[in-house]
């Protein structure tokens, strides 16, 4: 689609790298035009633009914002509002670090709650009536740990187990023109604190039937069916876990 005024457009927040510049790739190469919303990974964020406008002029726009702050928020619906449409809002952006309960702190139960709950619902209120005008759809980011406790990780398992509960919520009160769905991904990338855990790496796997970690692609895969191709799908949850799930 090389007419840009007349493609489809995805907002995609935390797209920079990993699972959300994944998902922007394959809402790009279907041809979307993809609103990559960063915080702080600018770098990877231009290079990940760069790409994708070299591959199509004009077809990729950057936003840099704080889900924490609601002026954040605003940011980027002054953007979106700019362009004119929305067909696909894609909740992606989180936090996630251990927080055990004796040590856990009110800052980290903002932080964590806010990049992962708050700034979504926050931001598909604020884009309603533009997705409600092209019966749009909202793909929220959860976790299997949103089903089962992630010890150690108490205020990220609460915010990932609201984030579902938001899917519910959000996809009855934008029925019946704005789908509402979710994916909850387990074993898909080592966190970048434990890339260096063998231990904890070995004694994750054990508990996923399929014995190895999924990738980025089936993250996007997904988002983008039930975005796209499950039209009689909302306030549903799919787990990509490679069948961890199973044993819940």
């Amino acid at each position: 689609m090389s007419d840009n005024t007349s493609a489809p457009v995805v907002l995609i927040t935390g797209a920079a790298k990993r699972i959300g510049a994944a998902t922007a790739a394959l809402f790009h190469n279907a041809g979307y035009r993809v609103v990559v919303h960063y915080n702080r990974s600018a770098k990877e964020a231009d290079k990940l633009c760069e790409t994708l406008n070299q591959q199509r002029a004009d077809s990729c726009l950057l936003v840099q914002s704080d889900l924490n702050d609601m002026a954040g928020l605003d940011k980027i619906v002054a953007l979106v509002e700019s362009i004119g449409r929305l067909d696909v809002l894609v909740n992606n952006a989180s936090s996630f670090y251990p927080t055990p309960l004796d040590n856990c702190s009110d800052e980290q139960w903002h932080d964590l709650t806010n990049s992962n709950l708050k700034g979504g619902f926050f931001l598909t209120k604020k884009l309603a009536p533009m997705l409600r005008d092209s019966h749009g759809s909202v793909i929220n980011i959860s976790d299997m740990h949103a089903r089962q406790a992630l010890k150690n990780h108490p205020i990220y398992t609460i915010a990932k187990a609201g984030t579902i509960a938001m899917t519910k919520s959000l996809a009855l009160e934008l029925a019946p023109n704005v789908r509402v769905n979710s994916v909850a991904p387990g074993a898909i990338l080592w966190p970048e604190h434990e890339l260096d855990d063998t231990d904890k790496q070995s004694a994750v796997l054990s508990k996923v039937p399929m014995g190895r970690l999924g990738c980025e692609a089936d993250i996007a895969e997904t988002v983008f069916f039930l975005a796209v191709k499950a039209t009689y799908m909302t306030g549903q949850t799919i787990a990509v876990d490679g069948g961890s799930s199973t044993s819940l």
